[in-house]
This record gives C-alpha cells, structure tokens and sequence, in this order.
C-alpha cells in the first residue's frame, strides 16, 4: 500500500508516550463523554465492535475449549475436538468464542481455525498497547454442527512475529457453547464438505448445495490493498495490469458457478495509520465473513457420485503475485426421502466483464475504474417432492475514483462496490424468492502535511437489504447498515515518544426488519471510550 509510500507504516506501529485514561462503565452506559488526554498515551480501551453478540437460547448449554495457546511465529497449533457431553448431538445453536490478549509492539496478524479440516473462524488482531489489551470475538457456527458431531483434528495459526522490536505474543483461548434443542432444519445443513484435491463429491441425494469460500488478499503486498491498484501507464507504487477492479469467482468443472465482489476489509494497521483502529476496527476486521454462492443449479451434475473439480480464482490479480487466500466450505442440504436426486444444469449465462481504468495525469494524479459483470445459472432436480427448479443470478459492480499527489501525497480514495443476488425456488407450493442486495463503500484520504504530521481521514460503509417472498409476498426483511469513521494524525519518523497522536472514531451497527431491531453506537477519543448507546 502506498498511502504516503508505506514508508511511515512501520513507524505508525509505535505509540506516543502519555497514558490514557479509561471511561467509567456508569459514563459509558449513559453515553457520556469520558475525560480524555490530550493525546494518545502508552494504554488504551480494549477493542470493542458496535456488532451484536450471537444471541442464544435459554435452557441447557455445554462448553469445549478447542484451543488455548500462544503464537510467537508461524507453527500451526494442533489438537483434538471431541464434542460435548450432556448437550445431545443435535444443537439450537454453537456459539464459537476466541478471547485473546498480547502488549507490547506488534502488526496485525491474520488467522484461522480448521475443525476437521474445516474452516470455522477466520480473523485478523488489534494492534496493542504497550501495557495490553484483551478482546473477544464470538461467531454463530451452528452450520457447522454435521463437523462438529464427531472427534476431530484442531489447527489454529495465527501467524506472527516476535523479536527485539515486535514483542507482541498472542495468547488465545477458543471455546464452543453448544446450546441443547432441536436445530434450525432450513439453516442447518446436514453435511459440511471441503474440496479434496480440488475436486467435490457430494451426497448422490443433494437438494440444495452452497459453497462458502473466506477470500482476503492480505500478506502485506498490493494486493492487501488491491483497491488502490494502478495500471502500468500510471505512476504509483502499487501496480495491478488492468486496475483495482476484483472479482471472486466459482468453477464447476471450468463452469462459471458463482460471482461475488469480495469485502474491501481494513485491517487494523491498514491506510498506514493504526491510531484509527486501536480501540474500534474496520467493519469485519476480526470476524471475516466468508462469501457464498448457492451452488444448487449445478446439483444435478454434481450428485452422479463422481469428483468434480470446483475451483476458485480472483479476477484482477497480476499473474504471479500471491496475497488472497480463497479457503472452501461446501454445505449440503439431502433429501432423506431419496437415495439419488436427478435433474440438470438448464442455463448458465454471463455478460461479458466490464473492467475499465482510466488514468488522467496532471499535478493530481487520477484514476476512474468502472467494473461489473452478471451471472445468471438455473436448474432443476426430481425431489422425493417434486420437480424443483431453483435460478440464481448476481450482478456485482464496481466504481472508484483515485487521486493522488506527486510522491503519493495527498492519498485519496472514493470506492463503491455492490452485490446483488437473487434465488427463486419453484417447486412444490408457491415460488419463493430470497433477494440480497450489499454495498461496500470507502472514502478517504492521507496526508503528509507540516512537521511530518500524516493525517487520515476515513469512512468505511457495510450495507445489505434482505428480502424473502412467497409466492409474489414479502414474509420476511432485514436492513443492515454497518458505518465506521475515523480521523486520527501522528507524527512521522520520529522516535515513539515524539508521536504526539490524536484521534476520533467512531462505528454505529444497525440492524432492523420483520425479527426487530439492534442499533448501538460507539464513538472514541484519543483511546478512549466516549460513547457506546444502544437503543432502537
């Protein structure tokens, strides 16, 4: 990431030297505003997300503990899962939970968790304090639960680095809850596959199939910042061949499956300034939601018993260069009535993709990149209930303006991306449809100005509307509108106590429709926790 040239990037890891002061919890819950220091200190408020936590049932619950170790470098940790006595195998809800604490000095890191060789978390780390932080994650796993029944192999790695200077070591701990009661049928598959060799079999009475896959670019290269990419023609430290523009796409058998924009996420030390970060981060940062396609239509080719090769690819990375990470899940529904679910692929149609970069030179440097692309696959399959005939199709989009300054400096980035997605399902009873309507949004700008003070100014946008027909009436609506927004500024290249770093942000996480609503607001000051309300 260039971001005033990523020179300063190292230096932002490092912290002022005046402690902070905590707000009170009485403060807090009223919503008001905590004493502040005039600058960051050596101490902050643990992270925290306006996200809200897995709500559960009443009633019995056992807990297994799945890991609890500590990552100084990058060595797997391994175990055995066994699952829980006294909660039956059947489960309402599986609520995983990590707690994790780490001082000192330290990037952020990207980590994982294999069950059964299945991906069941997926995260990256708050950058810490110098005296510490803790902070937890929870996650609804119950679509996992088919993995879950049984004993399996556990590995972590939350891959890290600690020396003289990155002191940082990662303590964590991971349980699972398992809450007793009869599961969600129409949420919980009844078996959960991984691609073996890159091929799928899947049960010969499949009725319904979704792939999940967890893409991130990271790794620290262009593509852990694939949005602010350039073509060749345009003077920039990050090149891509053809832009910015990316796109997760799914192959069945060298079909095109399935299209998705992937989540521009940011983690903790990204846009070269931490200080935005430390005490609320980006939308999705610690949990990282791994994309879907409804893989249904293909269901007729897929249920003949034989290994097909399913495969999974970026569009817009330049051949050769590494940095997204594109693990696979397969979730299957079956018919229980059946031995083998017939049917066939009846359409798969796509437009042609539309990527466009164009670069206007000029004391401000700018590129507009214009991208998108639509997939439409339909098929059915002979149910122990009928014919049913399921369509998927998704339109993904992609607009963005980037201007920048000689030696990078001003650093501005304006980005939309949406994805929409429709599935019909026509079979016995009425047609039911489920729309998914998501927007990403990223608007901001560094700058390096006087005095080497580097200053950024950012807002982050996670958006989706949700809504499910049956036969031409609405049954069921969601509204999501995640918001970050942060401004925070330090000193460049100086030596950590001449830092003098100051900043706002500021997360509000609103979730409403036809099962209620959740809308909680967290706002901070130089570290501190000034706001945090709830409330619809």
């Amino acid at each position: 990431m260039s971001m005033i040239a990523g020179a300063t990037l190292l230096a932002s890891t490092l912290l002022g030297a005046v402690p902070a002061q905590s707000a009170s919890s009485a403060d807090v819950a009223a919503g008001v505003s905590a004493d502040v220091p005039a600058e960051f200190g050596t101490d902050w408020h643990d992270p925290v997300t306006a996200a809200p936590p897995v709500a559960v049932p009443g009633g019995k619950s056992c807990e297994v503990t799945v890991a609890e170790t500590q990552f100084r470098d990058f060595t797997p940790y391994r175990g055995t899962y066994a699952p829980p006595r006294g909660c039956g195998d059947r489960w309402s809800k599986v609520v995983l939970r990590m707690d994790g604490r780490v001082k000192g000095r330290q990037y952020d890191r990207l980590g994982y968790l294999h069950v059964g060789g299945v991906e069941v978390f997926r995260t990256s780390t708050p950058q810490p304090s110098p005296d510490g932080i803790e902070w937890s994650v929870e996650k609804d796993i119950t679509r996992y639960s088919d993995t879950l029944r049984g004993t399996q192999p556990v590995e972590m790695l939350i891959g890290n680095v600690v020396d003289d200077t990155y002191t940082g070591i990662l303590d964590v701990k991971v349980t699972l809850t398992f809450h007793a009661g009869r599961p969600d049928a129409a949420g919980t598959p009844d078996r959960v596959l991984t691609l073996r060799n890159g091929t799928l079999t899947t049960p010969r009475n499949s009725e319904r199939i979704v792939a999940e896959v967890y893409a991130t670019g990271s790794g620290g290269g262009c593509e852990e910042y694939w949005y602010l990419t350039v073509p060749d023609a345009a003077p920039y430290s990050c090149k891509a061949d053809d832009g910015p523009y990316r796109e997760v796409q799914i192959e069945v058998d060298g079909q095109l499956a399935g299209i998705a924009a992937p989540f521009p996420t940011v983690w903790t030390g990204g846009w070269s300034n931490p200080f935005l970060w430390y005490v609320v981060p980006g939308p999705r940062a610690l949990d990282i939601k791994p994309i879907q396609y409804d893989l249904t239509p293909f269901a007729g080719i897929l249920n003949d018993g034989r290994p097909h090769r399913v495969e999974v690819s970026v569009v817009g990375v330049p051949e050769g260069r590494t940095g997204w990470s594109t693990p696979v899940n397969v979730l299957v529904w079956q018919d229980t009535h059946s031995k083998r679910v017939t049917g066939a692929l009846t359409e798969a149609r796509a437009s042609g993709l539309a990527d466009s970069s164009t670069y206007t030179p000029g004391s401000e440097h700018r590129l507009d990149t214009e991208g998108g692309h639509r997939l439409t696959v339909a098929g059915y399959l002979n149910t122990s209930h009928g014919r049913v005939r399921t369509t998927v199709s998704r339109t993904v989009a992609n607009t963005s303006v980037h201007t920048w300054g000689d030696g990078e400096n001003p650093d501005s980035l304006k980005a939309a991306w949406t994805d929409d997605e429709t599935v019909t399902v026509d079979g016995r009873g009425p047609v039911r449809t489920t729309r998914t309507d998501r927007t990403y949004t990223m608007d901001g700008t560094t700058t390096l100005g006087a005095g080497d003070r580097l200053r950024t100014v950012l807002s982050l946008g996670d958006r989706a509307a949700v809504t499910e027909t049956s036969g031409g009436r609405r049954t069921a609506w969601s509204r999501l509108d995640d918001t970050y927004r942060g401004d925070a500024t330090y000193t460049a290249n100086v030596p950590r106590d001449q830092r003098h770093a100051v900043g706002t942000t500021s997360e509000r996480y609103r979730l409403y429709g036809s099962d209620g609503c959740y809308d909680r607001s967290l706002s901070t000051v130089q570290g501190v926790l000034t706001e945090d309300r709830s409330g619809c």
